[in-house]
């Protein structure tokens, strides 16, 4: 009698493992090229929330960081009341705030291209950012979704125009959008899903 493993034709044939990858034949479609959104779970509202306060509070943090950082390489004179008092406070305060926000343009990006979409909130509460096509989050996407769509298009310019309210409606638009989409999401075309 003869084994049928190898009269069958089939090369794998007999084996109980799983075939290496490419084993099975060339691939007849790029899946960096297609979209992935069939195997999504869309994030909820109350994820995305949470992934912000964290990731405020950890933006707060490193900015305290670099501010004793400074204060320390500067003299912490400026912090001592004395009959300049009040400017050293606002001179302190301007400073922290500026290392606040130089924290907060470059904490997003630099996490969501180490982390492909992912920051220390979203992390913590399960979700990270997607691209549609399904592409990876690159450093460059990163700054235009968080810096260039987020703080300068709808906060400084749409926000000034709209006293906030524009600010306001980004972050509640996932609520009504079936893709639970914010409107900077439709502007650059990511979602956010669970992880």
């Amino acid at each position: 009698m003869s084994d049928p493993r190898i009269t069958s034709g089939d090369p794998l044939a007999g084996y109980t493992t799983p075939p290496p990858p490419g084993a099975g034949g060339v691939a007849t479609a790029d899946p960096l090229s297609a979209p992935a959104s069939a195997g999504w779970e869309l994030s909820g509202w109350w994820r995305r929330v949470g992934a912000y306060l964290i990731d405020a509070v950890v933006i707060v943090i490193i900015a305290g960081v670099f501010f004793g950082i400074f204060a320390a390489f500067a003299g912490a004179g400026f912090l001592v009341g004395d009959t300049t008092g009040f400017i050293a406070s606002v001179l302190a305060l301007m400073g922290f705030l500026l290392c606040v926000v130089v924290a907060a343009l470059l904490y997003a990006p630099l996490m969501m291209a180490r982390t492909n979409g992912k920051t220390l909130g979203r992390m913590m509460t399960g979700i990270r950012v997607v691209r549609a096509n399904g592409k990876p989050i690159s450093f460059g996407y990163a700054v235009v979704r968080e810096v260039l769509v987020k703080w300068l298009l709808i906060g400084a310019i749409a926000g000034s125009f709209t006293f906030g309210l524009a600010v306001l409606i980004d972050y509640l638009w996932p609520l009504w959008d079936e893709e639970n989409r914010a409107l900077h999401d439709m502007v650059v075309d990511s979602r956010t899903i669970l992880d």
